[in-house]
């Protein structure tokens, strides 16, 4: 950066919008690495042409005036994912994700279910399938749950391609049928608690997601 400072003619014939980094460690917010990044982008924009500054991302914002410069990039926390994960979420929830069933059958002692018959039913239960799957975005590790009306409804199984089981014997029978959407991020789920399951983070449960989804715009 020196070096290229020092050319008299380096800048010429750029136009300089913005002056731009991002923050390594702005989810920790008692982490003395910010208030350091925060200093050498000082260091090094007053080098820079003259123009307006941008260092703070989602949780960037929440270390305080310092950090705001110019222009702030919030980008998760406009999805509900919390920028202060040691803290309370201070966003709400934007997100819902939603999955038909596709059928329900009874299922007996003994069976098996999915790839490699990681689970076995050890008592008479209620399964629905429902059409989502690691095809459509949905982590492998991430062997969560869905809900319907409040009622957890545990994965059985492994998920698959373009399914997952789910026990639905905790609802009353036949409250649930084919057509029917169960919710996997919403009210019952955040995005946080999904990726917490598939141990990593609400961005890459939301970037995950594939064409696949019908995707619905409400008061946008």
């Amino acid at each position: 950066m020196e070096a290229v400072a020092a050319d008299p003619q380096a800048f010429d014939g750029i136009d300089v919008t913005f002056v731009m980094s991002h923050l390594a460690r702005a989810d920790e917010p008692e982490h003395p690495a910010n208030d350091q990044q925060r200093l050498e982008f000082e260091r090094l924009r007053k080098m820079l042409p003259r123009a307006p500054a941008s260092l703070a991302n989602s949780s960037g914002i929440f270390l305080g005036q310092p950090f705001h410069y110019d222009l702030a990039r919030p980008g998760a926390a406009l999805y509900g994912i919390n920028p202060t994960p040691a803290q309370e979420n201070p966003m709400l929830p934007v997100v819902r994700l939603q999955a038909k069933i596709i059928q329900t059958r009874s299922l007996d002692r003994g069976a098996g279910i999915g790839y490699g018959h990681i689970f076995h039913v050890t008592d008479t239960l209620i399964a629905a399938t429902i059409s989502l799957g690691y095809a459509d975005g949905w982590h492998r590790r991430a062997a969560s749950a869905a809900w319907f009306e409040n009622v957890r409804l545990p994965f059985l199984g492994r998920v698959s391609m373009d399914s997952i089981v789910l026990d639905i014997s905790a609802l009353p029978p036949g409250r649930l049928k084919a057509g029917d959407l169960v919710e996997l991020i919403g009210p019952s789920q955040t995005v946080d608690q999904a990726a917490g399951h598939a141990g990593t983070i609400g961005y890459e449960i939301l970037t995950s997601l594939g064409h696949r989804f019908h995707r619905r715009y409400v008061n946008g």
